[in-house]
C-alpha cells in the first residue's frame, strides 16, 4: 500500500478529484464535468489563487517573515490567503464589502484575520473595499496587496495547476471548458493551459447579471444588464487577469437557474455547492447543448454551499429576494 503524506495546508491544496455529474449528464446525453474545488483545504478555488499569489511575494522578497498580507475579498480568496498565512508565518488583514454571506465574514474571523468589513460601493468611489484595502497595504510596515484582481501569479497558479490537472484527468477530449469570472484569475490560467494542450477546446464564460463581461466577450464594449445575488463573480472592468483570458464565447446566466441549480444538485447529485459553482453548472449544461451528443464539458466547482446557508438555501432569504426554488433546474436550462 501506498501512502501520500502531504505537506501541511499548502501541501492540500490541488490536486482535487474531476467529478462527472451523472445525473445532468444522462439528461443531457453529453458528458458534465466539475472539477472539486470545494474539497480543498479552505474550501474554494481561491486556496490556489492565495497560494501562487503569497509564493510570488516571497519569490521576489517582497514578504519578510512575520509580514502581512492585506487583500480586498469577497470572502474565498480572504479565507485562502489567511489560512495560507497562518500556515507560513504572516499576519492577514482582510477588507470585505458589507453585503456578502454572514458566514463569510464569521469564518475570516474565527480564523483569525484582522477583518475591516466596509460599506458596498461602487469601483469608482474611493471607499470600494479594494481602494481601502490597497490604502491599507500602504500604511502598514511590512505589508504586501495581494491585489488578486491585477497580479497575474492568480492566473499563473491556475495555468501552472488547475488546467493540467484537468487536462491529466479528463482524458483525451475536452470540448469546452466554462467558468465564471471574478477577478479572471481561473478562466484565464485554465483556458490557457487547455488551448496550449488542444487548441480546439472552447473557453466559455459564465457571466451573471450586473456584470459587464458578458457583453464585453459578445460585442467588445462593457456593457451591464439586471443585477444578480451571486458572490464573488461578475465584474464591470477588465483586469490584467482577465484580459489575457483565450475566451471564445460568453453565456449569461440569471438568479432563478443558478437557484434553481443548486438545489436541484444537492438533491439529485448530493452536491452541497455555492452559488458560482450552480452557475458555472447551468452555463456548461447550455453549452453542452450546443455541442454534439457524447461531448465533454467541464466547468468548476468553486465552493460548498454552507457559506451560503442562510442565503441561497434560506427560504425566507429567497423570498425576500423574489426568488423562488423551480421544482426542476433543467427546465431553466
Amino acid at each position: 500500500m501506498t501512502t501520500t503524506i502531504r505537506d501541511g495546508f499548502v501541501g492540500a491544496v490541488g490536486r482535487t478529484p474531476l467529478i462527472a455529474l451523472p445525473k445532468l449528464s444522462a439528461a443531457l446525453g453529453r458528458t458534465i464535468l466539475g472539477k472539486a474545488e470545494f474539497l480543498n483545504p479552505g474550501g474554494s478555488v481561491k486556496d490556489r489563487a492565495a497560494l501562487g499569489m503569497i509564493a510570488g511575494f516571497e519569490r521576489r522578497g517582497e514578504l519578510q517573515p512575520g509580514g502581512t498580507i492585506v487583500e480586498g475579498t469577497a470572502g474565498n480568496t480572504g479565507i485562502g490567503i489567511t489560512l495560507a498565512a497562518n500556515a507560513r508565518g504572516y499576519r492577514a488583514v482582510i477588507v470585505m464589502p458589507d453585503d456578502q454571506a454572514p458566514e463569510k465574514y464569521a469564518l475570516l474571523r474565527t480564523y483569525g484575520a484582522e477583518l475591516h468589513v466596509v460599506e458596498a460601493v461602487a469601483f469608482t468611489n474611493e471607499a470600494n473595499y479594494y481602494h481601502v484595502a490597497r490604502r491599507l497595504a500602504e500604511s502598514l510596515p511590512g505589508a504586501v496587496w495581494a491585489n488578486q484582481f491585477e497580479n497575474t501569479d492568480n492566473r499563473d497558479a491556475h495555468e501552472r495547476t488547475t488546467g493540467p490537472e484537468i487536462s491529466a484527468q479528463a482524458g483525451p477530449r475536452i470540448d469546452a471548458f466554462v467558468a465564471a469570472a471574478g477577478t479572471g484569475g481561473t478562466i484565464a490560467g485554465v483556458g490557457r493551459a487547455l488551448k496550449a494542450h488542444e487548441p480546439s477546446t472552447r473557453i466559455v464564460l459564465a457571466d451573471p447579471g450586473g456584470s459587464g463581461l458578458y457583453a464585453y466577450i459578445k460585442t467588445g464594449t462593457i456593457a451591464t444588464e439586471g443585477d444578480s445575488v451571486a458572490e464573488g463573480i461578475g465584474i464591470k472592468r477588465i483586469t490584467a487577469n482577465f484580459a489575457s483570458a483565450p475566451i471564445d464565447d460568453a453565456v449569461r446566466v440569471d438568479d432563478a437557474a443558478m437557484v434553481a441549480m443548486a438545489h436541484w444538485l444537492v438533491r439529485e447529485e448530493g452536491l452541497f455547492l455555492g452559488g458560482s459553482a450552480a452557475l458555472n453548472v447551468v452555463a456548461a449544461a447550455r453549452v453542452a447543448n450546443t455541442l454534439a451528443p457524447g461531448s465533454v464539458v467541464v466547468t468548476i466547482l468553486c465552493d460548498g454551499g454552507e457559506r451560503y446557508r442562510s442565503r441561497l438555501y434560506d427560504a425566507a432569504w429567497l423570498t425576500e429576494n423574489g426568488l423562488t426554488v423551480e421544482p426542476d433546474a433543467l427546465a431553466l436550462i
